[in-house]
């Protein structure tokens, strides 16, 4: 009895090991630098995310993928090989930005594919130079032969778990990760990014393979290495943090119920609930529940990685449809987004990404397809990126959420009219209006002072000073709150640390 229920203590360490960001300090959220190049993601770090408080970044599949014509985004979810190279850069590149960001308080999150290699394609060559015949399933470079595949079939019925898992997403030939060979491959490749000094996982397409397969491959990758800046744990190893992609928006066979056990998942119901509740199709009171996950069939906070959007259903595509906010609608986008940061459920990861009209398109680059830096003007991206990280409502709820982490969901406000606020303990508080103008004196829940609304304007603490609006909180708590519905921003935020 004493054996097993070490095995089981054991696999429960691992599990919760591989639900921890690792983040530094008090921080608390990602940014999803989509498509950016590494040497431009470690600048980033030094010159923004570390000292706005973002505490890490997920950055695009780092391996070899197909090289397509006209150099679409979807390219990188291709793989030709597990070398470190694309349109980002290469491992040296790579290893000196988690080394740049790390030294920040930044850590690195990589988007790894391993359901599949590439489709068809003729010729097929790499953006390292690697050619593979693809149509016989034989890619030397890894090395991956016709025996390490599924036998080609289609996806066509999502009511059968087993051709769900075992036949071809969109004609990319599906890896049998139940074969050792390709597990130890698979693992090779993550331990060879583990050791670059990430701190994470997003694990693509996750749905599409077995539960079991990714827990014996998670349950062998390498521990999180003191040499990189991760506390020794003798005991009890720091593994990577590991979130899976699993769309379950009900009524398939493949539940991500199935995947929560042993590593975190992306809960797409959530930016679907909330860009119905901001686009005014559903009612902002009806969040007073959202704590009860059962209720909205969501996981388990400490399961779930929530985002708004994500670079597949802003472009139409990957669950959601009409319901996902985008930056396209920048007011109710920020909204929703400043609620995730507000609200005290799951790992939020912010969405940050480069204009498009074709959902096909790639990131800005030159006419030899190499990615174009972005610029920064007034504080702002330009020249086709939108850095959605940079805009100020978003960065400053950024602050609010590492200031108010661990704190109580408190003084719930709702008038019916689509106006909600609440106060996260006695550190920060905010509220939103959908619908109509808000003018409401309510509880903040924060000591008496004047305080800037982050959302309008920067705090000037030597003049004491707001560009935008302020608020009053009085000895009770209580301040007078006014959002127009007219207004840019239909929301309004205070913390402590923006009392003038």
């Amino acid at each position: 009895m004493l054996f097993f229920t070490s095995i089981f203590t054991s696999f429960l360490a691992i599990a919760f090991a591989q639900k921890n960001p690792h983040y530094v300090g008090d921080r608390t959220t990602m940014v999803h630098l989509f498509e950016w190049k590494f040497n431009d993601i470690a600048k980033e770090c030094e010159d923004f995310l570390g000292p706005k408080g973002y505490g890490g970044v997920q950055v695009s599949p780092i391996n070899e993928n197909l090289v397509i014509k006209n150099r679409p985004w979807y390219e990188k979810y291709q793989p030709l090989s597990y070398k470190i190279i694309s349109r980002s850069g290469n491992k040296t590149e790579f290893k000196n930005m988690v080394k740049r960001c790390n030294k920040v308080g930044v850590r690195i999150y990589v988007d790894i594919v391993i359901n599949h290699m590439t489709a068809d394609a003729q010729p097929a060559y790499g953006t390292g130079g690697t050619s593979a015949d693809p149509e016989q399933r034989r890619y030397p470079a890894v090395p991956y032969g016709p025996e390490d595949f599924h036998k080609s079939c289609q996806i066509q019925n999502y009511n059968n778990a087993t051709e769900v898992r075992d036949c071809e997403l969109s004609g990319l030939h599906d890896l049998d990760q139940r074969k050792e060979h390709v597990r130890k491959e698979i693992i090779k490749f993550l331990n060879e990014v583990i050791d670059c000094g990430i701190a994470g996982l997003r694990i693509d397409a996750a749905k599409h393979m077995w539960p079991e397969d990714l827990k014996n491959i998670y349950k062998r990758t390498k521990a999180l290495s003191p040499k990189n800046g991760y506390p020794s744990k003798r005991q009890n190893p720091l593994k990577p943090y590991i979130y899976q992609e699993v769309i379950d928006l009900g009524g398939e066979a493949v539940s991500k119920y199935e995947y929560n056990t042993f590593a975190n998942v992306i809960e797409f119901q959530y930016g679907i609930i909330l860009g119905n509740m901001f686009r005014g199709q559903d009612k902002l009171a009806r969040l007073q529940t959202f704590n009860d996950s059962d209720a909205w069939r969501l996981l388990p906070s400490s399961d779930a990685l929530v985002m708004i959007d994500n670079h597949d259903n802003q472009r139409g595509h990957g669950a959601g449809g009409a319901s996902i906010l985008t930056h396209k609608d920048p007011k109710p986008y920020k909204m929703a987004v400043a609620f995730m940061l507000a609200y005290s459920y799951g790992h939020p990861r912010v969405m940050s990404s480069f204009a498009f009209t074709d959902p096909s398109q790639g990131p800005p680059a030159n006419s030899d397809g190499d990615i174009i830096s972005p610029e920064i003007s007034n504080g702002q991206c330009t020249n086709g990126w939108v850095c959605e990280h940079r805009w100020l409502q978003i960065y400053h709820m950024i602050k609010f959420r590492n200031i108010v982490n661990g704190e109580r969901l408190e003084n719930w406000w709702s008038n019916g009219k689509n106006q909600i606020a609440f106060s996260r303990g006695n550190k920060g508080f905010i509220a939103f209006t959908v619908e109509g103008d808000l003018r409401e004196k309510l509880q903040t829940g924060l000591p008496s002072g004047t305080y800037c609304d982050v959302i309008t304007g920067e705090v000037d603490k030597e003049v004491s000073k707001c560009s935008g609006k302020s608020v009053i909180v009085d000895k009770d708590g209580m301040a007078s709150i006014e959002i127009l519905s007219n207004d840019s921003e239909g929301v309004l935020a205070l913390h402590i640390e923006a009392k003038l």
